[in-house]
Order: structure tokens, then sequence, then C-alpha cells
């Protein structure tokens, strides 16, 4: 129960990584929000949660400021925050609409940054949090068809180290965990049975990551056992970055 007494909150926590996480983190202690666009999916991921610890779901569109804001009004302060919402459609960039363009960097990059300049405040008054940033293998290894998704994680993880830097005089840690193909609900129907094993081909591990796999870095982070550790990522991607 490491978590004890500490309040988090995990967006796109409905399902995939961010559900894993937000159960781990649960279990260790902690009082969990979620987030997601689907409140039935959100009352689902509840109920599939219960028994690990308190948690509670959110409705929110991290594309939407308005709905990021009140997010930030609804979830309270905050000890804890994993940034995990994203938007991933695919698409060449001769063929990139400007909609999917906007909607990717929207969610993954502005939405994100205003969660955090509105939560962050409250874990400098206190002298201490953590923020945890969900990036992707596709932000350091390219991807052709993921041009705008790519950039936007790229971005994520630059804000992660200006983060780090800008907030550890207040006690602060900011950290990224990058998966490699992950197997999801969101990744398959975006990407498919065949995309998603087909990077995963590539990589040193040739399979996919499950979702709890992930979780598990991310919760380490946020631990006090990761204490000596900020403005890094964590690569959990069966060697991608090196194959």
């Amino acid at each position: 129960m490491e978590l004890q007494g500490k309040t988090a909150l995990v967006t796109g926590g409905t399902s995939g990584i961010g559900l894993a996480t937000a159960r781990l983190l649960a279990r260790a202690g902690a009082e969990v929000v979620i987030t997601g666009r689907d409140g039935r999916r959100g009352e689902n991921a509840v109920h599939a949660a219960q028994e690990d610890g308190v948690v509670r779901f959110v409705p929110a569109d991290l594309a939407d400021l308005d709905s990021v804001a009140e997010l930030a009004r609804q979830s309270g302060p905050v000890d804890i925050l994993v940034n995990n919402a994203g938007a991933f459609p695919t698409s060449l960039t001769v063929e990139q609409s400007v909609a999917d363009y906007e909607r990717i960097f929207d969610t993954n990059v502005r939405g994100a940054y205003f969660l955090v300049a509105t939560l962050v405040p409250h874990m400098l008054g206190k002298g201490e949090g953590n923020i945890v940033n969900v990036t992707s293998l596709a932000a350091f290894k390219s991807s052709p068809g993921a041009s705008a998704y790519s950039a936007s994680k790229a971005a994520l993880g630059s804000l992660t180290r200006t983060w780090a830097a800008e907030f550890a005089d207040g006690g602060v840690r900011v950290n990224s965990v990058a998966p490699g193909p992950t197997r999801t609900e969101g990744v398959l129907a975006e990407w498919g049975e065949e995309g998603n094993e087909g990077v995963a081909k590539d990589l040193g591990l040739k399979r996919t990551a499950r979702a709890h796999e992930i979780a598990e870095a991310i919760c380490f982070l946020v631990s006090p056992r990761a204490g000596y550790i900020t403005g890094t990522t964590i690569h959990v991607d069966a060697g991608g970055t090196v194959f």
C-alpha cells in the first residue's frame, strides 16, 4: 500500500493501458480517477476495478479545453497524474486531413499540457508529486503512416524533460513511458491485428506487449521506489529502440 493517501488521475483510463494502470494504482492504495469520452465504458471500467480499490469515473474529452478544465475541477487536487489519453488515426502525410491532425495534437499534446498547467500548482505547493506521460516507440522509430501521431508523442517526450526541469525545485518528478506495440482494443481498432503484429515482428522479443506490462512501468515511476528518477523515459518496447 505504498500509495496510501494519494489521489491519482489517469486520462484515457477506461480501457487498455490506462485501465491496467488505474487498477494497479488502486491496489497500491491510491484513490484513482479515470477519464474517457464514453460514459458506458467508464461505468464498465469502474465495475471491473471495484475489487482493486477506490476508482471513480469522470467523463472528459482531452481535445476540448473546456472539458479539460472541468476534469481538473471534478478530479480535485491530485498527487499523481498519468497522461495516457491519446488519439492515433493513421494516414500518409500527403493524405493527412486537417481534422485528424488537429484531433491528434489537441488530445495528445494540448490537452495534456493544460491539464498539467492546472493541476501541478497543487503538487508544487505540497512539495511533492508525480507526472507520467505515456509516449510511444513511434516517437523514436520511424513508422510510415503515423507522422502526425509520432510527432505528437515526440512533443510529449520533450515536455517531459522540460517539465522535469521546471518542477524539480518543487519536488515534482516528471517521467515518461514509451510503449511498443501493445494489444489493446483501441490499437487493434485503429492499426488492426496485422499492423500491430507486423511491428512486433521486428522487435527483439518479437511479440506485442500486454497492457499490464506497460502499467507496471508507470506505477513504478510514481512510487517511492523511483524517488531519484525524473526527466527520463522508460522504453517498454521489447528492444524496439535498439533493433
